[in-house]
């Protein structure tokens, strides 16, 4: 039984690491970081392959089933985390203001960011709408900056797949 609960224990931690190994590529897909993705999957299908095969040729432990099944939830946890973490790639933020648009596009300038600033017509009136690229670990920071001068204001986040050109804060 101690042999048993090892194995699964092993599978556990390899299908811990085989899914973050899948999510993390999944995320690299995503944003066209194609040699990324593809050391990914190479190191993730070995794990795959390595965990499956424990799994198949002891069908009937309920350990090393248990582990398989548990290590991938938690795998999927630990990716999402660990990728989050890493904050890779580009966010592009969309700020609509109503009456403070010129004071934050010169505070995003001044901190280093580049911003486009187009005027617009909302539901009641007058805006501003900023359009804002920056690291995605810098996305909480530039909401603060907006926040702290228009707390009223409203943003918009996605994910930016490529870039080329333009001005980037660094």
């Amino acid at each position: 039984m101690w042999l048993s609960i090892q194995a699964g224990a092993f599978i556990f931690g390899l299908r811990i690491v085989d899914i973050t190994l899948y999510t993390l590529r999944l995320m690299m897909v995503s944003r066209s970081r194609k040699g990324l993705a593809a050391i990914f999957a190479f190191c993730q299908s070995i794990i795959f392959v390595v965990a499956i095969r424990a799994v198949l040729t002891n069908l009937d432990d309920p350990y090393i089933i248990f582990g398989y099944i548990a290590g991938f939830a938690t795998g999927l946890v630990v990716g999402m985390s660990l990728e989050s973490r890493l904050a890779i790639g580009y966010t592009h933020l969309r700020i609509y203001s109503a009456g403070r648009g010129s004071q934050i596009c010169e505070r995003l300038r001044t901190e280093g960011y580049g911003v486009t600033e187009i005027a617009g017509r909302g539901k009641d009136g007058m805006v501003t709408l900023l359009n804002c690229d920056v690291l995605r670990r810098d996305t909480d920071k530039v909401a603060g900056l907006v926040e702290n001068i228009d707390p009223h204001s409203f943003i918009s986040s996605e994910a930016v797949r490529t870039t080329t050109k333009g001005f980037w804060h660094i």
